[in-house]
């Protein structure tokens, strides 16, 4: 009897028949530990591709077959919860599904069998994913992944590899919808299938894609998705294939990765429609019921209360946003600098019609001093436009170089008191950072209705969801930069130019000019013209 043969079967049996069949299912499993189920998991588990998503709704049987791979696929296999008591879970069924628990070290969370090897760890903190630095794998699978850091995922998927002749590797994150904005990147990764805004034609379940993952900013690789293998070099953003490869060092070199998303839900799973777990999960209240009983992406992914710009104003105001030929008038920049590292520096421009151009990123490593800082600006300036430029630290040097070459530069230490108030006029701001934060937010309220539209960028969009606020007395305080770093993993280096750009400044050249006019009238008056 096949598993959709048990599943047209259930709804005529009595509660003592799906009794006596959970009992005969389990006994099956008993006695042949590993056999994918016909369907999603079946295809997650002889997939080939090099990065596999598998899961969406809950009890599609996502541990079962992260286990069932690591027993008897591969020979070195790391499996990874985000939090270590969340474990317990997943070395029990690899330890049930081994039929003992010989070899296991519970003190090193190590598994060791005659051919293969299991390790289970946990990164509950940002950096934590280095202790695993340097130790392949031929096996990698986050369990639960969208509760990981992106970076985190990013990070040790670094080490999955093998010099086991003929072993192929591969990354296997199972996952569930995310539930808070900080889970939201895994929709950008698997976004072929699950991003409703992605670019380009939607990929169907197990349906092969590829991408190059290059560097990006802020620390996190970014993903190119090309139409196959065909190694390629980045110019100007994009793929370009026609190169020399003797003009390129190899780690210049992107060869691109397969990816493929596969939904299941407990429909696909007959050992649980049978146990009464559906109902479990047809109980849950909404959005929780639709995100574990039908795997939607779209419902649920709640903003954390403290979130300083709510996530539903941000993709409004993206989505009103087109490109513009001609731009129109730039009215203000803002300049967040990097110097080296894996920060980045960002330039981002406002238009009239509170309209703001895509940003320009730069990788930290390609702007090395303030001359070179300095000139990026000058180069991406028009129309005279204020610059708003972050001093602290190493915006100190191209703000003095951007003065000599008489550029109109405002230099703005966001940790500087605030004299402001919020629009309603009874709230004061911690320092200036709060406040050019909250008046962004209070741009992007949509009851404000300013029209404002910002360029659809994901990792803008993650930016500027990331601060969170509170209150110091009667000051709202929105916590720093390095706080948002350890919490996240990464800066909001686009966030930070963003709400620079939108600060105000009276343009220095039009006040020139209304004073030579108002020189000129004054020049020109005769009192006795009238006489």
């Amino acid at each position: 009897m096949t598993p959709n043969d048990i599943k047209k079967l259930l709804p005529y049996l009595t509660e003592a028949e799906q009794e006596e069949l959970n009992q005969l299912i389990v006994a099956d499993i008993e006695e042949r530990p590993f056999s994918a189920l016909p369907g999603p998991q079946l295809m997650a588990y002889e997939s080939k591709a090099d990065v596999v998503g598998f899961g969406g709704a809950a009890g599609g049987g996502k541990s079962f077959l992260a286990a069932g791979k690591a027993l008897t696929q591969f020979d070195k296999s790391m499996i990874l919860r985000r939090n270590g008591t969340e474990l317990t879970a997943i070395v029990d069924e690899v330890l049930n599904m081994a039929g003992t628990r010989d070899g296991y070290n519970g003190q090193d969370k190590i598994m060791r069998l005659p051919d293969r090897q299991i390790e289970f760890g946990s990164t509950p903190n940002i950096g934590d994913e280095k202790k695993y630095q340097g130790r392949p794998h031929s096996f990698l699978c986050f369990d639960e992944a969208a509760n990981f850091a992106e970076i985190q995922v990013r990070f040790l998927m670094g080490w999955n590899r093998s010099t086991t002749p003929g072993q192929h590797c591969q990354t296997l994150l199972t996952f569930n919808p995310p539930t808070s904005a900080e889970g939201r990147w895994i929709v950008t990764f698997f976004g072929p299938w699950l991003d409703k805004n992605f670019k380009g034609e939607r990929a169907q379940p197990g349906e092969i894609r590829y991408v190059g993952v290059v560097p990006g900013e802020n620390g996190v690789s970014r993903d190119i998705w090309v139409d196959d293998k065909t190694p390629f070099v980045v110019k100007d953003g994009a793929p370009c294939y026609d190169f020399d490869a003797d003009d390129y060092l190899p780690q210049d070199i992107v060869t691109p990765q397969s990816r493929t998303f596969i939904p299941s839900r407990i429909s696909d799973n007959p050992y649980l429609m049978g146990s009464g777990y559906l109902s479990v999960l047809q109980a849950l209240p909404e959005p929780l019921r639709s995100q574990m009983l039908y795997g939607d992406f779209q419902a649920g992914m709640e903003d954390d209360p403290w979130q300083v710009i709510p996530t539903a104003w941000i993709e409004r105001a993206m989505a009103r946003w087109t490109d513009r030929s001609p731009k129109g008038e730039m009215m203000s920049m803002g300049v967040d600098v990097a110097r080296g590292g894996r920060d980045a520096t960002v330039i981002a421009t406002r238009h009239v019609g509170n309209w703001y151009d895509r940003l320009l990123k730069l990788p930290g490593s390609s702007t090395p001093d303030g001359e070179t800082v300095a000139g990026q600006v000058i180069a991406k300036r028009r129309d005279s436009a204020p610059i708003h430029l972050d001093v602290i630290g190493v915006g100190s040097s191209p703000y003095d170089l951007l003065r000599i070459a008489k550029q109109q530069v405002v230099g703005v230490n966001v940790a500087e008191k605030s004299l402001a108030s919020d629009k309603s006029g009874r709230l004061k701001f911690f320092n200036l950072r709060s406040e050019v934060w909250w008046k962004l937010r209070e741009e992007l309220d949509p009851v404000n209705d300013t029209g404002i539209a910002l360029p659809p960028d994901p990792e803008l969009l993650a930016d500027l969801a990331a601060p969170k606020w509170s209150m110091a007395g009667m000051a709202v305080k929105v916590e720093s930069r390095d706080d948002i770093k350890e919490r996240i993993g990464r800066s909001p280096d686009c966030a930070s130019a963003l709400i620079l750009a939108r600060m105000e400044t009276p343009k220095l050249d039009l006040i020139k000019r209304a004073q030579r006019a108002d020189n000129s009238a004054v020049m020109d008056y005769d009192p006795l013209a009238n006489m």
